[in-house]
């Protein structure tokens, strides 16, 4: 099989730019797999992802060079990526276990192309879960005294396992500016709700007291605004006057590992790009 890659690129909208991205890759003798676009007239960017194959892996420095030679002719922030590597994700979860459970299974069945090379909580409960799984399980318990020895055990482990994606699968704790700054663009949270949301505790529970007629789930990306970052992907579903809070959590739950796990597949197939706050995401 040829080695296949993924082109993704930005850059000020201006004419010739998919004339120029096309024309470099049959001129070294690769073949568009698939290609999708999107000018914005808002920020005035042209956002573009290309999957190719090359004719020999050996031609990969050859693209890279005749890339380097365009992208600075267009002003490009581009990145290319061996689309045949599996991404390595740290899970980080604290004491509800469903979008951890989901995203376990979905890589052990193959419908997720990563590999989950850790599994780290501030508590032990799903130390078995991990185990049942073959993932390595590290408790990293955190307090007021040593969160930030807490969150250098989580850097090292995110340097040490070489990870590409660090997933807050429900990891109940706040993470700090320099955190957030270390995992920047390479870290996924997902919210308990269609933002904006309800605050603080029970928030099923006080959406069930609003008498709310949706619920729904929020995927984004970690900065130091708490669930503020762009946003990845979102999911609603219905509820009505029947239903108790317990109802809505199950359904909450479902509605939030479904949605964590589109995020994380769009994120590892290189479907995102950054449109200032916003997201272009790539179906």
């Amino acid at each position: 099989m040829r080695p296949d890659f993924i082109l993704t690129l930005s850059c000020p909208d201006r004419t010739g730019i998919v004339y120029g991205v096309s024309g470099l890759l049959f001129e070294t003798g690769c073949n568009i797999l698939d290609a999708q676009q999107f000018g914005d007239d808002e920020s005035g960017r042209f956002f573009l992802r290309v999957h190719f194959d090359m004719r020999r892996a050996g031609d990969e420095p050859l693209v890279r060079a005749r890339l380097q030679e365009l992208g600075a002719s267009f002003a490009m922030d581009w990145q290319l990526h061996d689309a045949r590597r599996r991404a390595r994700l740290l899970v980080l979860v604290s004491k509800q276990g469903h979008c951890l459970n989901d995203l376990l299974f979905r890589t052990h069945s193959r419908q997720l192309k990563v590999d989950i090379a850790a599994v780290a909580s501030n508590h032990n409960d799903f130390a078995a879960l991990s185990g049942s799984y073959g993932v390595p399980f590290h408790h990293l318990p955190v307090d007021a005294d040593n969160r930030e020895q807490q969150e250098q055990q989580i850097i090292d482990l995110v340097e040490r396992e070489r990870i590409d994606l660090v997933v807050l699968a429900r990891y109940m704790q706040i993470l700090s500016p320099r955190l957030c700054q270390a995992l920047s663009g390479r870290a996924i949270n997902i919210h308990h709700s269609f933002l904006p949301s309800f605050k603080g505790a029970q928030p099923y529970h006080q959406a069930h007291a609003r008498g709310v007629k949706i619920i729904g789930a929020t995927a984004h990306y970690v900065t130091s605004d708490l669930d503020e970052g762009p946003i990845i992907e979102q999911d609603v579903a219905r509820v009505d006057h029947a239903m108790t809070p317990r109802d809505l959590v199950q359904l909450g739950s479902d509605t939030e590992s479904q949605v964590l796990a589109r995020a994380v597949r769009r994120h590892v197939e290189h479907r995102i790009l950054l449109n200032g706050h916003r997201t272009v995401v790539f179906r």
